[in-house]
């Protein structure tokens, strides 16, 4: 999991803006955690085959599909842009209200985002980012697992993350919330190895429960 930097300063949008390009950061209630280093093959081409899967499934649909680095805002609520003290960077993210969108990024919760599990970035994305986006109104948060080749669907209800539901990377699973958007898994895992080498590191799936 990554760890915040040893820096106990609040930061915000606005610190965000002048750090080096080179060094990719999140920010979550004012806490700045440093991204995991570059990362490997197997990991950027699952991510990128996720991504042209979900654009072709969505072409025509209004939705604008987004692949990292993208930055999504997330303010708790009318605050200014400099003040906002979190920031996200999703392996995928889906919006489908042209008016969160910008030359920055995304303000606001995307409808669908979507984490290729890795093992520097796993607790974060399967605990801090779980509760950060049901808070913040994440309609379907999707975990890919690499390892157990599975992927842990969230969808809110009533404002809370209901059961997810859990399948292996086989078949088809659907957006609900996105057009009723499907991703075909036998297309995103081709060429594959059987053990990808981002798998290694990664706990085996264990969804949490609401």
């Amino acid at each position: 999991m990554p760890l915040p930097l040893r820096n106990p300063d609040r930061h915000t949008y606005a610190d965000y803006l002048g750090w080096p390009e080179d060094q990719r950061f999140e920010l979550i209630e004012g806490v700045a955690y440093a991204m995991a280093p570059t990362p490997t093959r197997q990991h950027q081409r699952l991510v990128g085959e996720l991504f042209r899967v979900i654009a072709d499934a969505l072409e025509g649909s209004g939705c604008e599909v987004n692949i990292a680095p993208f930055d999504v805002r997330l303010p708790e609520g009318d605050e200014a842009d400099g003040d906002i003290d979190t920031l996200v960077q999703p392996d995928i993210s889906v919006v489908c209200d042209p008016a969160k969108l910008d030359d920055r990024g995304c303000r606001g919760a995307p409808d669908w985002i979507v984490e290729v599990l890795s093992p520097a970035t796993a607790g974060h994305d399967q605990v801090r980012k779980l509760s950060l986006y049901e808070r913040h109104g994440v309609k379907e948060y999707w975990l890919v697992h690499p390892v157990d080749r599975v992927v842990i669907i969230y969808r809110l209800e009533a404002g809370a993350y209901g059961r997810p539901g859990v399948s292996e990377l086989l078949g088809r699973s659907t957006c609900q919330v996105c057009s009723g958007a499907e991703v075909d898994w036998e297309r995103v895992v081709k060429g594959l190895p059987d053990t990808p080498s981002t798998s290694r590191g990664i706990p085996p799936a264990r969804p949490s429960q609401s």
